[in-house]
């Protein structure tokens, strides 16, 4: 294990949703639910949620610093809230659910310093940053209900999320703005119809749907990080079939063609990937992510470095 292993703690509203942008990104060695920066000891759930204890739902990271540095990490952090307000977080409001960064050292404190100070020069919000950046005090692991909710209670969670209006909020601020034109200039028709106009390829006649190398699959579009050749398996559906993501990925549900499935969607660039079925293996979580070829680009694991990846080397040492 690294000797660089560090500590990150964030407070983004409910802590069920500040988990799942860190977890699984490569160098994040675990992130844990819970309580700080109050004034009283070991506090509990429905403590902290009456207001009385100021203390905060936060979430804090051990992560290495040479894979993902604190600064990427603040930048995901900014990205899953909203930096304008100072009364909560979304549907929850209240003391408990106010946005705050925690700094453990001098270093930690000057990076959120000036990443606060260039999200408000960038003039992507109109009103004020008013996130505190404040000292880290004792963390205090919440129940064990709260750990690793988004796993433990998958379909509860993404209606929370999504109807707490946090979803929703992410997508307007920080998903890619879109150039239809230039992207089918770029796409071959096949891309351009599945990941714009949600469009399923034919199965078995797409390029990734027995490939065997290693190496990571990413957003055809943006780039951004989506699966691992080692989370791929043949499901025999004729499409690329993963056990789970290395990074959060939107989904909602969709009823077009008379069913009820779960639609995937890449979180920045916005999109179409595939859809999520309940029918993988049940010794690996049980989930199938079953994607259109087209929306990926594939990474082999040599070229991850070159192609600036080299973070997630480590998935296949």
């Amino acid at each position: 294990m690294s000797t660089k292993l560090s500590q990150a703690t964030f407070a983004g509203g409910c802590f069920w949703c500040m988990v799942e942008p860190f977890d699984r990104r490569p160098g994040i060695y675990e992130v844990v639910s819970g309580y700080t920066g109050g004034h009283t000891t070991n506090p509990t759930y429905e403590e902290v949620c009456s207001n009385t204890t100021g203390h905060l739902e936060a979430v804090q990271i051990t992560f290495d610093e040479d894979v993902f540095p604190y600064d990427q990490l603040l930048e995901l952090f900014w990205q899953q809230i909203d930096p304008t307000d100072a009364g909560g977080q979304f549907n929850d409001r209240g003391e408990s659910y106010k946005p705050a960064i925690f700094y453990h050292n001098e270093q930690q404190k000057q990076l959120a310093e000036q990443s606060k100070q260039s999200l408000e020069e960038s003039g992507k919000f109109k009103d004020p940053i008013v996130v505190e950046i404040r000292e880290a005090t004792t963390f205090y692991r919440a129940e064990e209900g709260h750990q690793d909710y988004y796993k433990k209670n998958p379909f509860h969670y993404k209606l929370y999320k999504k109807g707490s209006g946090r979803q929703g909020f992410i997508k307007d601020h920080w998903s890619e703005d879109k150039d239809l034109e230039a992207l089918r200039q770029n796409l071959s028709e096949m891309q351009y119809k599945v990941t714009q106009e949600d469009a399923t390829e034919p199965p078995f006649r797409n390029e990734y749907w027995d490939h065997e190398g290693e190496g990571i699959y990413v957003d055809i579009v943006s780039g951004e990080p989506l699966f691992s050749s080692q989370d791929k398996y043949d499901a025999g559906c004729g499409w690329p079939s993963f056990t789970k993501p290395i990074a959060p990925l939107e989904e909602d549900l969709d009823t077009s063609h008379g069913m009820r499935r779960i639609e995937v969607r890449s979180q920045y660039a916005d999109s179409h990937l595939g859809h999520l079925f309940d029918d993988g293996p049940a010794d690996q979580g049980g989930m199938r992510y079953c994607i259109n070829s087209a929306a990926l680009k594939f990474i082999p694991k040599e070229r991850l470095e070159e192609e600036g990846y080299g973070k997630y080397i480590q998935l296949f040492e």
